[in-house]
């Protein structure tokens, strides 16, 4: 088997199409049917049903699909070992994280980064965390800076950097911010705006509502915190939001409750040969480790 064909394998598993997988790949439609096609002899199986406008995967498929994945891993860590004999810190180094971190926590690391290694072309994708998770376990990703998951896979290395504390918080207006201290049954009375249902900071807040046996009012979700804060400030309902966002715009509420924390940090697969350029930016993150330990 040949890493291209591969390459195109993969790119129209996940795509569920040959026309997008081969605007991923640069290739043209015939290009990446002549890949498959070439791919499904050297095994001699089917690998896709098209039927119609559908392409999904055969038994065959599903079974290669993983193994794929483990191959070109294997084959990009076997690069990046050999690249990394020579000690340079250049090439590209494809990075993600999530929205908040990258405007809140990110920016100084990122200009310290790219003043001190010019020769990397940093590829930064904003992602939402359990996207990210997802693409450092399919090898996709190299690094990635999230939200941490309570209870995160056993294939990857998982390091806190910041501790973000949620905040209970509501519009100045709000019939809220008249209450001196409310208690979480008080709160659960009126509308919420919370983070997707999906989210990994959506799972710890309805952990800790429903281990008092209560259901969150959610009236509201996203995944964009940015975009949570501006629902909160116009009244549309209560939430929690991080420490750093509130920032005085947003009436911050006294609730008879422990304060909720969440672990931001970041990740990578056990198995993957680092580059020196993802070592270079994980210098950068344990010194921010370092620095948030002592404040």
């Amino acid at each position: 088997m040949d890493t291209q064909s591969l390459q195109a394998f993969l790119a129209v598993a996940d795509s569920g199409s040959f026309s997008r997988a081969g605007e991923q790949l640069h290739l043209t439609q015939p290009a990446v049917s002549k890949r498959i096609a070439t791919l499904e002899d050297q095994i001699d199986a089917r690998l896709f049903d098209r039927i119609g406008r559908r392409v999904t995967l055969t038994e065959a498929g599903r079974i290669l699909l993983p193994r794929a994945r483990q191959i070109l891993v294997m084959v990009d860590d076997s690069r990046r070992a050999l690249v990394n004999l020579g000690g340079s810190v250049a090439g590209s180094l494809t990075l993600a994280t999530s929205h908040h971190i990258g405007l809140h926590r990110l920016p100084p690391l990122l200009k310290a980064y790219t003043r001190n290694h010019p020769e990397v072309r940093l590829d930064l994708q904003f992602l939402d965390s359990e996207q990210a998770y997802q693409g450092v376990l399919d090898g996709e990703l190299e690094l990635a800076v999230v939200t941490l998951a309570p209870h995160p896979d056993p294939q990857l290395e998982v390091v806190p950097v910041w501790d973000d504390r949620l905040c209970f918080v509501c519009a100045h207006d709000h019939p809220l911010a008249g209450q001196r201290r409310l208690s979480l049954h008080e709160l659960c009375a009126f509308d919420a705006v919370l983070p997707g249902p999906m989210t990994f900071t959506r799972t710890l807040i309805e952990t800790r509502f429903a281990s008092a046996g209560l259901s969150l009012p959610v009236a509201l979700s996203t995944n964009y915190l940015e975009t949570l804060k501006m629902m909160t400030a116009i009244g549309l309902g209560w939430s929690l939001l991080p420490e750093r966002l509130v920032a005085g715009e947003l009436h911050e509420l006294v609730v008879d409750h422990p304060p909720i924390h969440r672990s931001l940090g970041y990740l990578m697969h056990k198995s993957r040969t680092l580059s020196n350029a993802a070592r270079a930016m994980l210098g950068l993150l344990e010194a921010a480790r370092d620095e948030a330990s002592r404040d």
